[in-house]
């Protein structure tokens, strides 16, 4: 399994908005994609100082499914045009993680 970890940074104003895109209608055209072997992600957020930080980790069966989301430059970060508009600042590559254990509880 492989987490796909993003961060990107709004004005307080601009959150729940971007939060909104998120949930109703990137994560929706993300799946839309049907890539094999995506497997969901989870959206965090959090206020850091005079900002709103938001963490999503994507998750893949394999380093192909990745590459099939994201293309040959795998790290390069997705943030749509509609992204861009609301966000103040974020991360021009995602980071990836094997993940070597996972515990359900």
């Amino acid at each position: 399994m492989i987490g796909r970890i993003w961060h990107g940074w709004t004005k307080p104003g601009n959150a729940d908005k971007y939060e909104g895109l998120l949930k109703e209608k990137i994560f929706p055209g993300i799946a839309a994609k049907k890539v094999a072997g995506y497997k969901g992600i989870q959206l965090f957020r959090r206020p850091v100082g005079t900002e709103i930080e938001f963490i999503t980790i994507m998750w893949f069966d394999s380093w192909d499914a990745v590459k099939q989301f994201a293309g040959e430059d795998y790290e390069k970060a997705y943030v749509p045009p509609m992204a861009r508009e609301v966000l103040e600042r974020f991360d021009e590559r995602s980071q990836h993680y094997e993940i070597r254990e996972r515990l359900d509880y």
